[in-house]
């Protein structure tokens, strides 16, 4: 494929998804600017979106696939070094006698696994690439202030560091306060925009001046607030295993920890704001008598006493938003990615792989209607070719960003209450038997289809969705019949191979 003259590709926002849509642009000879709001992210004291020290997140094939089609010698390598495999969930909680007790739940009947990363790590590996590569610029301390999505033109403040007593809105500089100096404000004209700056962007807001976008916002009865788990004292190992995501459930409640290369653990508390309201001024006794009861072992055993409610009256207790939106983009001029454009409650924890899953196939279908192809005989203008591209993007990914969107609110109710059901047990072990010894059907859990594989998020849905029907068909007429057919295919394995069942099953 030959390649077009330069395109001039703004990129709003720097954190992973924005960082990866710049390295695909600029790897296909993009001249790139990337627009941060925040101080360099790869600096410490620069404040996270969300006020918390550090953010763990999931890493899982979605983004590992994003990664890899980067083409970026030597980032996917060294981004999963600093990762720690966690190969199944670990279910706690406390017997009627007192009891308490662990058991660990894989998530994958084939052993794949899923990675504990750092957020800031995987965004300075990112940024440093970036910085490595003579197309790109970054800009820090730049707000968006205004866009023309006709005209192709941005304009932003470029503002000294700022205090950053809120992420995405942050107090204006004293001086500015005062009305003694204005920030400078700078206009950058454009051939493409791509908006990655999360769920609060200021580019969809902007683009829905020009797009007639149909928006939806929620905020569900959950708060959240981070927790930490320390090594252990006697030997600075990790308190409890390191490889998985440990989950205690309780209902409406919930209690995770995800481990740190530092082997500390960073913790999620998960309760109706009811909850938090009740505890707002309670004392260390009610707290640690709180957590004894919803969620043992914890405290003492991983966080002391004191710890515990020096964290929790100290660190934010923070609002979990969905965002569903579509069109995602403005004729040939703009598009919304991750969070802008589908921000989703983190019970899946699909929503970083699922914005660096867009960047790949946003910049598939760019391929696939030749936006980067420069042959003479081309009957359109690369305006015109990207504008049915992005017409195509945002009909395909639609669909995919709803059903992730929806399975994530339904996933809690599994992490928080059905990992301990009975239930959930039997359907997750047929699942998973089926796959094994009848592979031919392409039956799979939930879990491994979205996490695992790289099917489109509404083709899981419908598969999990003919499997449910199927299992309820099979107790419904009784399940004799199914188990044989599992049992004769165990002892003839390799004959039903050849043999396409999906078709009568369907």
């Amino acid at each position: 494929m030959s390649r077009t003259k330069k395109q001039h590709v703004l990129v709003i926002g720097a954190g992973p998804v924005g960082a990866l849509a710049a390295l695909y642009a600029a790897g296909r000879g993009d001249e790139v600017d990337v627009y941060e709001l925040r101080d360099d992210l790869r600096d410490p004291s620069t404040t996270p979106l969300n006020f918390t020290k550090s953010i763990n997140l999931a890493l899982s094939e979605r983004g590992v696939n994003s990664m890899k089609h980067a083409q970026c010698e030597g980032l996917l390598e060294t981004v999963l070094n600093q990762t720690i495999p966690m190969h199944g969930r670990m279910i706690h909680g406390g017997r009627p006698g007192g009891e308490i007790y662990e058991e660990s739940q894989s998530y994958d009947v084939q052993g794949r696994y899923i990675r504990a990363v750092d957020r800031a790590m995987l965004n300075k590996r990112l940024l440093d690439y970036l910085e490595q590569m003579p197309n790109v610029r970054l800009h820090f301390n730049h707000k968006l202030t205004g866009a023309d999505f006709r005209k192709n033109i941005a304009w932003f403040e470029q503002r000294t560091k700022p205090k950053a007593d809120h992420a995405q809105n942050p107090t204006q500089d004293p001086s500015s306060e005062s009305g003694q100096e204005r920030p400078k404000e700078v206009s950058v004209e454009f051939d493409f925009c791509i908006g990655a700056d999360g769920a609060h962007s200021a580019t969809r807001y902007h683009l829905m001046k020009f797009a007639r976008m149909t928006y939806q916002q929620e905020y569900i009865d959950t708060l959240w607030c981070e927790l930490h788990i320390e090594p252990k004292i006697s030997d600075s190992d990790f308190a409890i295993s390191p490889n998985h995501l440990h989950i205690w459930p309780g209902g409406s409640l919930m209690f995770i920890a995800i481990p740190s290369l530092d082997k500390t653990f960073t913790c999620t508390l998960f309760a109706p704001e009811s909850y938090f309201t009740s505890l707002a001024d309670c004392t260390s006794e009610d707290l640690v008598s709180f957590f004894a009861e919803n969620f043992p072992g914890v405290c003492p055993d991983l966080i002391s006493p004191k710890d515990l409610h020096q964290q929790f009256s100290e660190n934010p207790h923070l609002p979990l938003i969905s965002i569903k939106c579509t069109p995602y983009h403005y004729k040939s001029s703009v598009v919304i990615l991750g969070d802008a454009a589908h921000a989703m409650v983190p019970f899946y924890g699909q929503g970083m792989n699922a914005g660096l899953e867009d960047v790949r196939v946003l910049f598939d279908f760019l391929d696939s209607h030749d936006v980067y192809n420069d042959s003479s005989n081309q009957a359109t203008t690369r305006q015109e070719r990207r504008a049915g591209a992005l017409n195509a993007y945002t009909a395909h990914r639609t669909p995919d960003a709803a059903a992730i969107n929806d399975l994530a609110l339904r996933n809690y109710e599994e992490m928080s209450a059905g990992v301990k059901s009975p239930l959930y047990r039997m359907r997750k072990w047929l699942e998973e038997t089926v796959n094994v010894w009848l592979p031919v059907l392409g039956w799979e859990t939930q879990y491994s289809r979205v996490s695992f594989e790289n099917q489109r998020y509404s083709d899981v849905e419908k598969a999990v969705a003919r499997q449910g029907r199927i299992i309820a068909t099979s107790l419904g007429v009784g399940s004799a019949g199914l188990v044989a057919l599992i049992g004769v295919a165990m002892f003839r394995r390799g004959g039903f191979r050849s043999f396409d069942l999906r078709h009568w099953l369907r």
